[in-house]
């Protein structure tokens, strides 16, 4: 699939920032038939609302038809993270760290490939799980797929919830 240009993907981060939005990831997907363009947008610490995802889809688009850079038509999306959020960058390790997470190894990775518990952190290469046992694993950060929040699991873990049957 396409990538943007680093001078557009800069605008779009300008044009988020005027907003009070940050810009945490642009992903380009789809197909090449019908692709997608997808900006995802947060602010700290309420997150985003619809009106601000409007607001920034309306100028984006304008922003995208001026600059061209997927041939034909494409589906531009405008979104908050979600409850289950990826974790795109340090600043969003640091800023979850304690949070229930879901990780995913990539493919060739022995199994298991899944691990959920609280994300202990990130750095010198690895990102920290501790899992429901109380076993921190160490993952590499090359072999990570992706890491995400994993609301409904810290759902379970709440007092309330626990020795429920």
């Amino acid at each position: 699939m396409a990538r943007l240009p680093q001078d557009l993907l800069a605008r779009l981060g300008r044009l988020a920032q005027s907003e009070g939005i940050e810009l945490v990831a642009v992903e380009v997907g789809g197909t090449a038939r019908k692709p997608v363009v997808r900006l995802v947008l947060d602010r700290e610490p309420a997150g985003v609302t619809l009106a601000d995802c409007e607001s920034v889809s309306r100028q984006a688009s304008v922003m995208l038809d001026a600059y061209d850079p997927i041939p034909g038509k494409f589906t531009l999306e405008v979104s908050s993270p979600g409850l289950d959020r990826k974790l795109y960058n340090d600043k969003d390790f640091v800023r979850f760290e304690g949070r229930t997470v879901r990780i995913r190894m990539r493919p060739g990775w022995p199994a298991p490939r899944v691990f959920g518990g609280t994300l202990e952190g990130r750095a010198d290469g690895f990102v920290r799980v501790r899992d429901h046992g109380g076993v921190t694993h160490r993952l590499p950060e090359g072999d990570v797929l992706d890491a995400r929040l994993a609301p409904a699991l810290e759902e379970r873990e709440t007092p309330q919830h626990q020795g429920r049957k």
